[in-house]
């Protein structure tokens, strides 16, 4: 049961790590002066309105950051023939020794598995009052 548990619950956690380690995303941030106004992720970011005083002044008092966090591109995948002759080794050695690590229990025989006792007409030793002491 609790092997299970760790089990799932590593797998899932290896699954999160590998799922964002390979998402890409952007943070907009915009400025009205030195006032943060509007933060947003994925969407751009709402302005304060103050585009068309700008145009007019010919001077710029907001400023808009990007952050861009990247994600990994590509996940490299080797195969068994790409690595060199030492790590071909190991990992033979080590899927060898962890296989053949564990016994497996032996068989028990029941001898009695599929023996039906005989019915039961009465209790001889209460009929009889015999009994063991």
């Amino acid at each position: 049961m609790l092997k299970q548990l760790l089990h799932k619950t590593f797998s899932i956690s290896l699954a999160i790590i590998v799922l964002f380690s390979t998402v890409s995303f952007t943070i907009e941030k915009h400025y009205c002066g030195d006032v943060l106004v509007d933060v947003s992720v994925f969407s751009e970011a709402e302005k304060c309105g103050m585009e068309a005083l700008e145009i007019l002044q010919k001077k710029s008092c907001c400023k808009d950051e990007i952050d861009v966090i990247k994600g990994q591109d590509e996940l490299k995948v080797s195969f068994f023939e790409e690595l060199d002759f030492e790590q071909q080794q190991f990992i033979t050695a080590f899927v060898y020794s962890y296989i053949n690590g564990f016994e497996s229990l032996p068989k028990q025989t029941i001898p009695h598995k599929d023996y039906s006792p005989p019915n039961l007409v009465a209790d001889i030793q209460v009929l009889d009052q015999v009994f063991l002491i």
